[in-house]
């Protein structure tokens, strides 16, 4: 089975919004902290489906965000997912209860002590290093174990 997504992390004052998956029934990201974002409804662009996702999960309409990367899922359990990974850092709006979790504001250096994929930190480490587009390949062992990454088509050590 093959995914098309997208999600965002959210910037203000040196912080993440950030959403604690504690809702969905069968979450692949159950109790896990994660971006916003989601799946791609039939003729979205990812910009299309960033924008729609972002203001269903949080009650904001983004003003400025940038389109940072593709990240290549392979979950071990016959899921492929690819995500196109944003960033944003500017918008308007007042909050809304997310029916997926509890959002909260943290910020960018304690993301890493939070429930988060081990891939997370692989491409938290990118957001914060590189200015450029790149493509990571997440391969994982079915459950939470990360198997290999590769960045940009090369094999990389986490």
């Amino acid at each position: 089975m093959t995914g098309l997504s997208t999600l965002c992390y959210i910037v203000q004052d040196g912080r993440y919004l950030m959403l604690h998956r504690t809702v969905k029934k069968n979450d692949v990201n159950k109790d896990k902290w994660i971006g916003v974002g989601g799946h791609f409804e039939e003729g979205e662009s990812p910009e299309e489906c960033l924008l729609r996702e972002v203001k269903e999960e949080t009650g904001y309409t983004l003003i400025s965000y940038r389109y940072r990367g593709i990240v290549t899922f392979i979950s071990g359990n016959g899921v492929t997912e690819y995500m196109s990974l944003f960033t944003a850092d500017e918008f308007e709006g007042e909050p809304i209860l997310c029916d997926e979790g509890e959002l909260a504001w943290v910020p960018v250096k304690d993301v890493y002590q939070l429930n988060i994929w081990e891939g997370d930190k692989i491409f938290f480490r990118l957001l914060e290093e590189r200015e450029e587009f790149f493509s990571l390949k997440l391969v994982y062992d079915g459950h939470d174990g990360l198997v290999s990454a590769s960045l940009d088509g090369k094999p990389i050590h986490f």
